[in-house]
């Protein structure tokens, strides 16, 4: 039997890189997933890609705004009747150094990595607990745990998500909940293709991996965590990162 046959998975950012390949990974275990992104074109695409593995929606959602994220769930469990699994995967980037940065990129990815999660996390925390079982996953970053130059909004999103994950963790175990993050390192994605070539080898110079991640290496440890096999797991945050925060 497949791990995820009869879970329903949601995934934010889910139409495109980790979170396409993520969702992909469930599909393949038999979950039906449902995308929650703000691309609607793309998440077109990949649901239709997807259905052809295994039941999958999607449904355009801003994370950042509550009542959008409240309608989304609603239109969910219309759509699939529960969700077992919340991965908060949806992310931006607006980089700048502190004496450059605007309020506007300090406010965008701050609503989107941070408050978006906080939107979701609330919303389907709240049915969860009503059916007394589920898994949420937050994506932080290998950078919340050592910084990185010009990414003061990015760094402090990614680190609060470490920590709201052990206070959920806490606060949502006695009623069957399951609250763990995942620290990503550099990975191969769209996202990494403005970063020049210098800084990758520099990277891969202090990556005892001596390679970039793949998306897959995150829908591995997704897949993992959401799993039974995780049943005794909270509340941590798990480094996939080529060992470069050593």
């Amino acid at each position: 039997m497949k791990r995820f046959e009869g879970k329903t998975v949601i995934i934010t950012g889910g139409a495109a890189g980790i979170g396409f390949t993520s969702a992909k990974a469930f599909s393949y275990e038999g979950a039906t997933v449902v995308i929650w992104d703000i691309n609607e074109d793309k998440g077109h695409k990949a649901v239709e890609e997807l259905s052809k593995i295994s039941p999958a929606h999607f449904l355009a959602v801003n994370t950042a705004n509550s009542a959008a994220v409240k309608e989304a769930l609603s239109k969910t469990l219309e759509l699939v009747g529960k969700v077992d699994v919340l991965i908060n995967n949806a992310g931006i980037t607006r980089d700048a150094t502190l004496l450059k940065m605007t309020d506007e990129q300090w406010q965008q990815v701050i609503d989107v990595n941070l408050t978006g999660v906080f939107n979701c996390g609330r919303a389907v925390a709240a049915h969860m607990a009503e059916r007394g079982s589920g898994v949420i996953i937050n994506t932080s970053s290998v950078v919340a745990l050592y910084g990185n130059f010009g990414q003061s909004n990015y760094v402090a999103t990614k680190s609060g998500l470490i920590g709201m994950t052990k206070v959920w963790a806490k606060e949502l175990g006695r009623k069957g909940i399951r609250v763990n993050a995942v620290a990503p390192g550099f990975i191969a994605t769209e996202m990494i293709t403005t970063v020049p070539e210098k800084v990758i080898n520099a990277l891969l110079e202090r990556t005892p991996l001596q390679r970039l991640g793949k998306p897959e290496d995150i829908a591995s440890a997704y897949l993992f965590l959401a799993s039974d096999e995780a049943s005794f797991i909270t509340g941590t945050c798990l480094s996939v990162d080529g060992g470069i925060t050593i």
